[in-house]
């Protein structure tokens, strides 16, 4: 990880995870006074602030950043929209875990919310976690209607059935299948893709940017994107579970599509790069502002975790 990287990471992420707490706190006071709902209150907690890479937080303040004339502290709008997207992965990680689903015990390095909490709790708790993300979004910040109805809808189109979810339904249907490239590309672009984009934008949108901005940004989101995923699925091969925080090898043995198995593993390793640099030359138009989000696609295929 570059300077530039654990710089601006050193002086987000404290105040996301401070914000993030303080709103879930918040939304579970009036519930939490009720014992028999405490499996569920706790569930929560349990995978929404366990941490975390936050990589598509990170990008919302990034991509504001990157979007202004100089490095003053965004509005509080980011904070919200980054808190939302974040509550959206989480959502997505809990459900995607259940037996129905990937079946994964293990999720960074701790049991998955339904071995802890139960299939019932954890199914709950996506299902809250989801919902205070446009919760958050309608109420939070300080931004005016228009910018809200921006957020939502950039948020909604990525997070539905034309983005992860409907990727994460392209995923179940694919597995002991094979399937093109082209496909598997596709089907990572709305899985992991969609709400990397979707980050992105929003970022942008906080901070006023422009056209040529928001296009420029979705560029790069596609790229690194999808170069995210390619380095998981190299991971899954060469990466450990101590490292990974989740099991090893789990995708080959649930017989998943992956580009390793389709392109090859050092094929793999070299689409990687490409969509690193594809991301790189994204951001040509841009000024230092804009360096974060350049060390960040460097990190993303270079990463061990």
């Amino acid at each position: 990880m570059t300077d530039v990287l654990a710089s601006f990471l050193s002086s987000h992420k404290a105040r996301f995870e401070d914000y993030l707490a303080s709103r879930l706190t918040d939304y579970s006071q009036d519930i939490g006074q009720t014992p028999q709902a405490q499996a569920f209150i706790d569930a929560l907690a349990y995978s929404s602030l366990a941490g975390g890479k936050r990589i598509r937080a990170m990008l919302v303040y990034m991509a504001a950043n990157a979007c202004q004339a100089d490095n003053a502290p965004t509005a509080a709008m980011t904070d919200t929209a980054a808190a939302a997207i974040e509550l959206v992965h989480c959502y997505s990680l809990i459900h995607d875990d259940l037996p129905a689903m990937d079946d994964d015990d293990l999720r960074r390095g701790k049991p998955s919310c339904h071995v802890q909490f139960g299939e019932a709790n954890a199914i709950l708790a996506g299902d809250a976690l989801q919902t205070l993300a446009f919760e958050l979004l309608a109420n939070e910040g300080d931004g005016k209607a228009e910018l809200r109805i921006g957020l939502v809808r950039e948020l909604s189109r990525a997070s539905g059935a034309n983005g992860m979810v409907g990727g994460q339904a392209i995923d179940l249907a694919v597995v002991n299948q094979n399937i093109s490239y082209d496909e598997l590309v596709n089907m990572h672009a709305l899985k992991t893709g969609a709400l990397i984009d979707a980050a992105t934008h929003m970022g942008c949108l906080c901070a006023g940017g422009n056209s040529e901005q928001a296009k420029a940004l979705r560029h790069y989101a596609q790229a690194i994107g999808l170069a995210f995923q390619v380095q998981d699925d190299i991971l899954d091969i060469e990466g450990s579970s101590e490292q990974t925080g989740k099991p090893q090898g789990t995708d080959i043995a649930a017989n998943k599509p992956t580009y390793p198995a389709i392109m090859g593993l050092s094929e793999a390793k070299a689409k990687a790069q490409s969509l690193c640099d594809e991301a790189l030359e994204a951001l040509t138009d841009f000024g230092a502002n804009a360096d974060p989000l350049r060390s960040l696609a460097t990190y993303i295929i270079q990463r061990s975790v």
